[in-house]
């Protein structure tokens, strides 16, 4: 994953290099959403046609065979069909890996698991900007670097063991129909999914020109990200130790998503507050991304406790696209709040999304956990 992370960032620079403008960067970054949204309908399709492992050596070594097209063509439109080609693998491969560890996850350490996985995820988003810092855009090192990483990650793919078949392969319904089946069935948890994008991806890519609204440096208002980032990635285990610890599971994961959606109330609250005090963006900013954070390790942690087989493949492709849907709303619309009111319409709007998750959490209804058996 540090290799995808590495990638996106590195290409952008090159483009920036290059003297291409803004809006086509803008709307070359935006191609890895748009292949996310048109891969996940059809992940459990896939996975049902060859097969969970098989779909991840794809999902792995599709980027490889993309990143060769970057070595060897400096074409723009080329450059477009392969990020796209790219974000797709990335998009399959998200959904495949938080089902795969979801499923194959002992029941009674799962949340310590999936919290460990978040955590590695979130430390790869910092590691791969990093190394394309260090290695610098002028380097022609750079995408050999990523190439490198990629090839690890496919043959460290390729040690996976063979999965069984899942049980609902032949019952489960998948594209389409699925996912309308997986927001009907967790309609809550889909909610509570895009929140999570919405205030730990789509805000925290925005934090940056919130940062600079209050008069910040542009050094300072860019650690505003590294600090919404560091909240997302040290919560998440503790967050899932301690939803393992609880005696009635499901309940209990209810209760921390909406003590969490309380903590986005209140951060949001508080933001009012920000033009008169400014150093209170700082600990805004990490509670923002760690609320957001866990509260995303914990939807895939309550899916996971339900779903197996093709049905939580289906699913996970459901939230990842609720929370890349929050994610765009909220990068989309978070900068024109900015310019035409900072101080009073972007956080009303931040508070108004938080409130209203903790009123349909508080109104609704856990369902009933029933025991799945652990995979064979």
């Amino acid at each position: 994953m540090v290799g995808i992370f590495m990638l996106s960032p590195l290409l952008l620079l090159m483009l920036n290099q290059a003297g291409v403008s803004n809006t086509v960067a803008g709307l070359f970054a935006a191609t890895t959403w748009l292949g996310i949204f048109i891969i996940t309908p059809f992940a459990s399709g896939l996975v049902r046609a060859i097969g969970r492992r098989r779909a991840l050596w794809l999902a792995s070594g599709l980027p490889l065979l993309t990143v060769c097209g970057f070595l060897l063509t400096r074409s723009l439109p080329v450059w477009f069909v392969l990020e796209l080609l790219a974000s797709i693998a990335g998009g399959l491969r998200w959904v495949l890996a938080e089902s795969f560890i979801a499923e194959f996850a002992p029941p009674q350490h799962r949340g310590r698991l999936i919290g460990a996985y978040a955590t590695l995820i979130g430390l790869t988003m910092v590691i791969g900007p990093a190394l394309v810092a260090w290695l610098g855009v002028d380097s022609p090192h750079g995408l050999w670097a990523v190439l490198a990483m990629l090839a690890c990650g496919l043959l460290w793919t390729m040690l996976i063991p063979r999965t069984p078949v899942a049980q609902d392969a032949d019952t489960a319904s998948v594209g389409l129909r699925g996912l309308l089946h997986a927001v009907v069935a967790h309609p809550v948890v889909m909610l509570a999914g895009f929140v999570a994008g919405f205030f730990e991806m789509g805000l925290g890519s925005v934090l940056p020109l919130y940062g600079l609204s209050l008069g910040f440096a542009p050094g300072a208002a860019a650690l505003l990200l590294s600090v919404s980032g560091i909240g997302g990635t040290v919560f998440a285990i503790p967050a899932g130790m301690l939803a393992d610890r609880f005696t009635d599971p499901a309940r209990g994961r209810h209760r921390l998503m909406l003590g969490l959606s309380g903590m986005l109330a209140v951060a949001a609250a508080a933001a009012f507050a920000v033009p008169t005090w400014p150093g209170l963006v700082w600990p805004i900013a990490l509670v923002w991304g760690a609320a957001g954070g866990t509260l995303y390790t914990l939807t895939m942690l309550d899916i996971g406790s339900r779903e197996r087989g093709i049905t939580l493949v289906n699913s996970t492709s459901v939230l990842v696209l609720t929370y890349t849907l929050g994610a765009l709303v909220a990068s989309s619309n978070s900068g024109a709040l900015l310019d035409w009111s900072p101080r009073l319409l972007f956080p009303a709007v931040l508070f108004t999304v938080a409130t209203s998750a903790c009123w349909v959490l508080w109104r609704w209804r856990v369902p009933e956990l029933q025991t799945l058996p652990m995979p064979s």
